[in-house]
């Protein structure tokens, strides 16, 4: 065969001139594509154990990512292989992500906890609708309570100031006198010097009170503290019946 000079003869079976740009974007999408596994078995591996659901996913995974090295084999466009990789793991991601969402909460036994127990308050007498008698009753009683000994009722005529005589628990002799009065009679100093005038001489008291439903006034209580003797208020009788504060002999006499 003659050639003339300047005549090409086409070339049979030459291969095809490799494109460095297509081929730089294929490992790149692979790169990526690993990646993207690789971040999806991460997540899907914490809960494999407790989701069976997850061999599903990645074994859809799987199947993926072969189609996709099988059609790259088959010199598939870039943009096709990118669509259906998106594609597949779109939906590996929304599957996951309702496994997720549908994990129930693991039960947790809480121990029930015990009811805190109640203290049950002593009745709180009312010592308004008392008369004279029924109050030193009650302070006999508070007495009794408390642990003294030989408790007597003496109030009346020729009481000589004494309503409530006892012994307390260490052997003192405790003389009482009680004033059932209203909220706005005060105890004045005449009550207080009668009975100061008996309750040591007399009765040989080791600890002397006055108690009383109200209050009072000071000059009562300025004698009160000179002649050692201990004023109960209203306030204070309510604590002692309730058991918030030391009964009369348990508190320090005035000096």
């Amino acid at each position: 065969m003659t050639t003339t000079p300047g005549e090409r003869i086409p070339a049979t079976g030459r291969r095809r001139r490799f494109d460095l740009h297509s081929t730089a974007m294929q490992f790149g999408l692979l790169a990526v594509l690993v990646l993207m596994l690789g971040l999806v078995a991460r997540v899907a591996a914490g809960a494999i154990g407790r989701r069976p659901g997850w061999i599903a996913v990645l074994a859809l995974l799987a199947v993926f990512a072969f189609l996709a090295v099988r059609r790259r084999r088959r010199r598939r466009s870039v943009a096709q292989l990118a669509r259906t990789t998106a594609d597949a793991l779109d939906r590996a991601t929304g599957t996951a992500m309702d496994e997720l969402e549908t994990e129930p909460a693991p039960a947790t036994d809480l121990p029930a906890s015990a009811p805190e127990p109640t203290v049950a308050l002593p009745p709180l007498p009312d010592y308004d609708a008392m008369d004279a008698d029924e109050f030193e009753q009650a302070v006999a009683e508070l007495c009794e309570r408390d642990g003294c000994t030989g408790v007597e009722v003496v109030g009346g005529a020729g009481d000589l100031g004494a309503d409530v005589l006892a012994v307390t628990p260490d052997g003192r002799r405790v003389v009482l006198q009680c004033k059932r009065y209203s909220a706005t009679n005060k105890v004045g100093s005449q009550d207080l010097q009668r009975f100061g005038g008996t309750c040591f001489t007399v009765h040989e008291a080791h600890v002397a009170a006055l108690v009383t439903t109200s209050d009072f006034t000071a000059p009562a209580l300025e004698y009160a503290e000179q002649c050692g003797i201990l004023c109960v208020d209203r306030e204070a009788l309510l604590a002692w019946t309730l058991g918030a504060a030391l009964p009369p002999w348990g508190a320090p006499a005035p000096a």
